[in-house]
C-alpha cells in the first residue's frame, strides 16, 4: 500500500482530463438520456463496486422516478494498476428476474467486467439489461466485450483516477477525472 506522502506525490504530478464542471455536466446529461429511456420501466440500478458507488449516487439523486438500487462487488485490480481475473465478492440481493436492470461504473476500459455483469444480468432472467459508465476509455477492444449504452466522458489510454476511479485504492474521491503521470505507472 502506497503512504500517505506517496498518494499525494502521485496527486501533485497527475494531470487533469475533466474537472468538475465537466463531469457534473457530463452526469446531468446521463440522467436526462437514462430518464428519457427508463422512465416508467421500474428499473434496478445495479452499481458495481466500489468503482461505481460515486457514480450511482451521483444519477441516482437525478433520476426523478421509481427505482430500486442494488450492488454487486466484483474486482479485477484489487489494489493493483492491472487487472487479473474477475473476483466474486458480492452478488446482488434483489431478484433480477423480469427487471429492467440499469449497471452503473465508473469506467469502460478493457470491458472484461462489465461484460461479466451484463452476461449475469441475463443469466438471473432480466428483461433487458443496460449500462451506464461515467468515463469510456479509448482503447482497442474486442467486439465481444461490453459496450455501454450511456456514457458520460471519453478519456485517452492512461490510467485515470476521481469520481469513483482509483489508484491503488485511493483517490476515488478526487474532485475530477485525472490522469497518472507516467513516472508513477
Amino acid at each position: 500500500m502506497p503512504t500517505t506522502a506517496e498518494i499525494a506525490g502521485i496527486t501533485s504530478r497527475a494531470t487533469l482530463i475533466h474537472g468538475v464542471d465537466k463531469v457534473e455536466a457530463a452526469l446531468a446529461r446521463m440522467a436526462r438520456e437514462i430518464a428519457t429511456e427508463l422512465s416508467g420501466s421500474d428499473p434496478i440500478l445495479l452499481c458495481v463496486m466500489n468503482g461505481g458507488l460515486i457514480v450511482t449516487g451521483q444519477l441516482a439523486v437525478r433520476l426523478q422516478f421509481p427505482l430500486q438500487i442494488d450492488y454487486l462487488h466484483l474486482t479485477r485490480y484489487r489494489g493493483a494498476t492491472s487487472g487479473g481475473e474477475i473476483e466474486c465478492r458480492v452478488m446482488p440481493a434483489l431478484d433480477l428476474r423480469g427487471r429492467v436492470i440499469l449497471v452503473v461504473d465508473d469506467i469502460l476500459d478493457e470491458g472484461n467486467t462489465l461484460a461479466a455483469v451484463l452476461r449475469y444480468c441475463r443469466e438471473q432472467g432480466a428483461d433487458r439489461v443496460l449500462s451506464a459508465v461515467l468515463v469510456d476509455k479509448q482503447r482497442p477492444r474486442p467486439e465481444a466485450l461490453a459496450k455501454a449504452d450511456f456514457v458520460g466522458l471519453h478519456v485517452p489510454n492512461c490510467y485515470v483516477f476521481g469520481y469513483g476511479m482509483d489508484y491503488r485504492n485511493y483517490l476515488r474521491n478526487a474532485d475530477g477525472i485525472y490522469a497518472i503521470a507516467d513516472e508513477d505507472m
